[in-house]
């Protein structure tokens, strides 16, 4: 009788998330089930927070996933996972940022999506309370307008680090870039925001 292929044992201290890139390293499908699972909802964050779109975030997260099946060979034993899902899911976000420049006749409108008004504060409701509904959800909005129209590449600095909360080396990884690069852009990307929603500092 033929027994099964062992997988491989993580080593000693290796996350999770790196145990099972292991796993799908030696064919496991089961093993990328699980980090999608666990990476779908942040991987459509970061790309929605990049594009602007979210059916456009939902493909290409579903595109991220099959990049990491294809690239697997290439994700180092012992490295951090989040950085490495990450560089792939905004490299694809780059190309499809791209790919809109190149199509003028797409028109901006039909690309991004204004946020919704889930929430709103309703007309009826008691003044003190409804101003400050209003004025939190108007404050909301203007961070992600700012945030939005940002450069792709202090937008994405700002996506990984102040939303999904990534060290400058973990993002410098992530982008291709050195730390000290990550710096820089955030530092400029905090001076074009701070000038744009001047009105609530």
């Amino acid at each position: 009788m033929t027994l099964p292929a062992a997988s491989p044992s993580p080593a000693p201290g290796e996350t999770p998330d790196a145990a099972l890139m292991l796993r799908v390293q030696s064919g496991d499908e089961a093993a990328l089930g699980a980090l999608m699972d666990r990476w779908e909802l942040p991987v459509k964050a970061v790309i929605a927070r990049i594009v602007l779109n979210a059916r456009e975030a939902e493909d290409l997260a579903q595109e991220a996933f099959v990049r990491v099946w294809q690239q697997r060979a290439k994700f180092r034993p012992g490295a951090e996972f989040r950085p490495w899902l990450f560089a792939i899911a905004v490299n694809l976000a780059r190309n499809r940022l791209r790919w809109w420049r190149r199509r003028p006749e797409v028109a901006l409108e039909e690309w991004t999506e204004s946020p919704g008004a889930t929430g709103s504060a309703s007309l009826d409701t008691p003044s003190a309370a409804g101003a400050a509904v209003l004025e939190s959800a108007e404050r909301a909005a203007a961070v992600r307008a700012a945030v939005a129209a940002l450069p792709a590449d202090l937008r994405e600095v700002v996506v990984l680090f102040e939303y999904e909360r990534l060290s400058h080396a973990d993002i410098a990884a992530a982008l291709g870039c050195t730390p000290k690069a990550v710096e820089s852009r955030l530092y400029r990307a905090r001076e074009k925001l701070r000038a744009a929603l001047q009105r609530w500092a």
